[in-house]
């Protein structure tokens, strides 16, 4: 098997003109002075493998991913050790800068290999990474979104906490808020939490805990993953902090315009999210509605998706929660939006919520008038919660900046979200006037 490498950086010519001379499977076709120029040689289709030397401090995730798409592996030379352990973090392979030619050429055959069977697991299920005009004519490889899951001595990924995703369709049905109130009660119960808004339309995470959002801690986040230098601690830092009957809620806050969606590239965000299961026993994330992933008719390049961080997100997940509205309108676009989670993100089982609950809008009885409805034209899946129709404490809630425990406790709305995070809170007794009341 021939692999044809393009190399970047003076730092390689030594190395370089050892491996020629092996003449064996690895041929070096084109030498670059710069990264940009390796990209665009990469996208052309000559290359299978790229080393990157003297640059590597310039390789993020992002651009591993970026080739990744390409179909091309990637290979960092370096004595740094605190940049290799960098590399590491981001999972690009990478060696000494002297290393043996014999011994490059090795790791670039198996980086090709890691890529390929990357790129045979991402062809069943797609890539949501990055958009290609070529795919969209079906003309692409189908080459995999991330770049290689290749490390070199980087310590395993110990994942403890879990990671709830809170989806709906277009139409407010109420993500932000069950993702709010979901994380408050976990908080108030006494676990570690870290609530994500993701959300690439309109982030208002921030706006509903009351949170200045300028900082876009989300945005920090993913810049610092993108360069390997996210950590526990970095992460902790980043976190705005609020308090919830005496408990800390860790929130990163959503990008502060819609058009800064490019920030919240996919590779970085699945380190957030890595970092996050580490540091949080519950890790809630505010998903944006859109699943389409038709941006290659948008591009005459590959590019990031907008909604690839949802799509990311919506894989990771170990729970997710589909939200709809209940009425009308909210009860059907959620079922054609189930069918298009199913088509976007194969083998999901999201447990479906109706929000807002009410007589008014689907007759006497709305709990069971709604159940009939979902029985005969729902996808087969059976509806986890309803969430009643509370716009008052919503209200209150909202102009407060702060969660349902805090200025409803004895609400409807708030005791069914408790129930639905497997919270216990005291039980209304018949003629009295508040919760815990005996």
């Amino acid at each position: 098997m021939n692999i044809p490498v393009a190399t970047v950086g003076a730092a390689t010519a030594g190395v370089l003109d050892g491996l020629e001379r092996l003449q064996g499977p690895v041929t070096v076709v084109r030498r670059c002075t710069e990264l940009a120029e390796l990209v665009a040689v990469s996208q052309s289709g000559i290359v299978r493998a790229a080393v990157v030397a003297g640059n590597a401090g310039e390789l993020t995730a992002a651009l591993a991913q970026r080739l990744g798409a390409a179909g091309v592996a990637l290979v960092a030379l370096t004595d740094d050790p605190v940049l290799r352990r960098r590399l590491d973090t981001i999972r690009i392979l990478n060696a000494p800068a002297g290393v043996d030619p014999g011994t490059l050429a090795g790791l670039i055959s198996t980086a090709v290999q890691v890529l390929g069977q990357a790129g045979d697991a991402s062809a069943s299920t797609g890539s949501n990474a990055l958009a290609d005009p070529a795919a969209a004519f079906g003309t692409g490889t189908g080459g995999p979104g991330p770049g290689p899951a290749v490390s070199g001595t980087g310590e395993p990924d110990v994942r403890t906490g879990t990671v709830t995703a809170v989806w709906g369709p277009a139409g407010a049905p109420g993500r932000t808020t069950l993702a709010v109130n979901l994380a408050a009660e976990a908080a108030a119960a006494g676990k570690r939490v870290l609530l994500i808004d993701a959300d690439t339309y309109g982030a208002s995470v921030a706006v509903s805990l009351g949170l200045l959002d300028e900082s876009a801690g989300l945005a920090q986040a993913c810049r610092l993953a993108d360069q390997g230098l996210l950590d526990d601690a970095a992460l902790q830092r980043i976190a705005s902090v609020v308090s919830l009957r005496g408990h800390r809620l860790a929130v990163l806050t959503g990008i502060t315009r819609s058009d800064r969606w490019v920030e919240l590239r996919p590779a970085a965000l699945s380190g957030v999210l890595e970092v996050a299961r580490r540091t949080a026993d519950v890790t809630i994330v505010d998903c944006g509605f859109s699943l389409e992933t038709d941006e290659e008719l948008s591009f005459d390049t590959i590019a990031p998706r907008r909604n690839a961080a949802t799509l990311l997100v919506l894989e990771a997940a170990d729970t997710v929660y589909a939200v709809g509205a209940a009425d009308s309108v909210g009860v059907p676009r959620l079922v054609r939006a189930l069918s298009d989670l199913a088509a976007a993100v194969p083998g999901v089982e999201p447990r479906i919520v109706l929000n807002k609950v009410r007589a008014a809008s689907v007759g006497r009885q709305p709990e069971s008038q709604l159940r009939g409805a979902w029985e005969r034209f729902g996808p087969g899946r059976e509806i986890s919660a309803f969430l009643p129709a509370d716009y008052d404490s919503a209200d209150a809630s909202l102009l407060s900046g702060t969660a349902l425990l805090e200025t409803a406790p004895a609400s409807a709305l708030r005791g069914a979200i408790a129930e639905l995070a497997g919270v216990q809170v005291p039980r209304r007794r018949r003629g009295a006037r508040g919760w815990g009341a005996k």
